[in-house]
Order: structure tokens, then sequence, then C-alpha cells
């Protein structure tokens, strides 16, 4: 029986990740940095993962075949966040890098033949000079969360540099489940529309309607992590869904599913976007060509699924 243990197994990648290797038959351990509000889909334990010495005891006990580091410290682009703050900085180092450091370093001594996964982000290219990215594509950051993830990036090419451990990173574009968070913006989208079908004078507010972006259907992206980590060598992989589509788009068709015209609840606030990216889309093909990996969903069927998941999912929570 394969073993994983899901570090950040709380959050919506590593859910859908324990539901994912849970039926693949898989012996799982999940990872939260402070107790879960409902049921997570495999065992878990709440682990300070800047305590080495309890990182370090707990590998040693587990030994697991796979680790997936997924615990991240981030925001969506229209959350109240000051990218400059010192204290943001420092709170993103200690996830993506220090807690990374030390699982790392817990592999190195007492588990050596475990492959683990790094869950980076497309905020590492940050001010791309081009309207693309893959792996050959220089990094550019520009917020706390693109800095710190790529730090992560350079520690684990480092580790399997010098000390021959399995470390790979998947540089995840934009990816969306009902497990999304309620600030990000296609989750204001999904559940407006819902509640704009029970209540026609529902309004939300949209912070940009012409921002474009590269998105992904969250459940395509946790099986990449897996593929990557079945690979024999390790590696760095974009994953991403090739294509740009604006946040219009998004509106459109998501009130689309639930009959609704999106023009009478929606409503522009530019206050609310307090990050603007430049539109930048994935080349995943080297993920492709080394695993036959390619997303199985696409953004017209994107969005309906996760405005009808969304709705049974909060039906059930």
């Amino acid at each position: 029986m394969q073993t994983a243990l899901i570090v950040g197994a709380g959050g919506q990648d590593g859910r859908l990740l324990a539901q994912f290797l849970g039926r693949r038959g898989y012996q799982m351990t999940g990872w939260v940095r402070r107790e879960p509000s409902g049921q997570l889909p495999c065992p878990w334990t709440v682990m300070d993962l800047l305590e080495i010495n309890s990182v370090e005891r707990e590998l040693q006990t587990l030994r697991p075949q796979e680790i997936y580091y997924l615990a991240a410290y981030h925001h969506s682009t229209e959350e109240s966040v000051d990218e400059d703050s010192s204290e943001h900085l420092r709170q993103s180092f200690e996830v993506h890098v220090g807690g990374l450091l030390n699982v790392l370093q817990a592999i190195k001594r007492h588990s050596p033949d475990t492959k683990l996964f790094y869950a980076a982000s497309s905020h590492v290219f940050g001010d791309c000079a081009q309207d693309w990215a893959d792996e050959t594509t220089p990094f550019r950051p520009n917020s706390a969360y693109g800095i710190s993830k790529l730090a992560g990036i350079r520690c684990c090419d480092l580790i399997r540099t010098q000390d021959r451990i399995f470390a790979s990173t998947g540089i995840l574009f934009h990816h969306d489940s009902p497990w999304r968070k309620a600030s990000f913006v296609s989750q204001r989208i999904v559940r407006g529309a819902l509640q704009a079908r029970r209540d026609p004078g529902i309004k939300i507010a949209i912070g940009n309607l012409d921002v474009r972006i590269d998105w992904g259907y969250a459940p395509d992206y946790v099986d990449a992590m897996s593929r990557i980590v079945q690979l024999n060598e390790p590696g760095d992989f974009v994953v991403s869904s090739g294509e740009l589509h604006s946040v219009r788009e998004f509106v459109e068709a998501a009130f689309e599913e639930v009959g609704l015209d999106w023009r009478e609840h929606v409503q522009i606030e530019q206050r609310l976007l307090k990050r603007v990216s430049q539109p930048l889309k994935g080349n995943s093909a080297k993920l492709r060509s080394r695993t036959g990996w390619s997303p199985t969903v696409r953004f017209r069927e994107l969005v309906g699924k996760l405005v009808w998941e969304t709705e049974k999912l909060n039906a059930i929570t």
C-alpha cells in the first residue's frame, strides 16, 4: 500500500488530493496548522512546521513514500493586505520556506527515499516580460507570496542537487474548486450567482472585469501533482490550462448557468482590487510530455462545475 503525507491537508488542494489518493488506495496522514472546521478526507495531526524536533520525530515514525507540501500563506487579489508589510513577508517565509526546510531536513535524516512535491505558484513570474511562461522563463516575483514561493523552489533545487533527495515543484497557475476561500473572485462570483437566483435584488461587487486569468480545475491539478511524484527524476513543472479568460467571461458564464443576466447583479468597485497582475498563461508542455497529463475540464465547463458543486457543498456543510 502506498503511503503519503499531505502537509496543508485542510486547504483546497489538500482536501482534493486526499480524495484523489484515497480513491487509489493510499494510506494517508494530513498535517494542519490548526484544528480544521469540518471533517477532512484523511486522518490529521496539528503540526507546527517550525518545530524541527516535532517534524523530525513524526517523519521518523511515518516514513511516507510521498510527501505533498501544500501549506500556504496567501490571500486573494481582492483582500485588503499590505503586500509591503514585513509581517506578511515574515509569515510567508515561515510557511513557504521555514517549514519546507524542516521537512526536507527530516527527509534527509530519517527517510531519504521519500519523494516530495512542493506546491509553488505562477506568482513567481511576477512582472513577466511576455504573456506566457514555462520552466525557462525568468522569475521576477513582485509580492511576498511570489518571493517566498520562489525561495521554496530554490530550496528544493538545492537539496535535490546536493543531497540527491527527490524534491519536485509544481508551478501552479490559478485553479479553483468549491473549497476555494469565499474571498477569491471566483467564489464571490459563483456564490453571488447562486444567491441572486434566490434573491433577485442581490448585488455583488467585482474589482475589474477585464482582468484575464489562466483558470484551471483544481481536481485536475492534484492529478498533476501525483503524476509528477511518480516520475523517476525530480524537476520543476508548470501546471496550467494554457488559456486566458477574463473575469467578465467568468461572470457571464456563471450567471448564465443559473438563468440570469449578470449585468443586473454585478457592480464594479475598483477599491476591491488591491493588486493588478498582467495577463499571463502557462505553457505546461514539459509536464504533458513527461506524464501524459492534460486538463480534463475546459473553461466553460469549469464555471458550470463550480456553480453546481459549490451549491452542493454549501448544502452539505
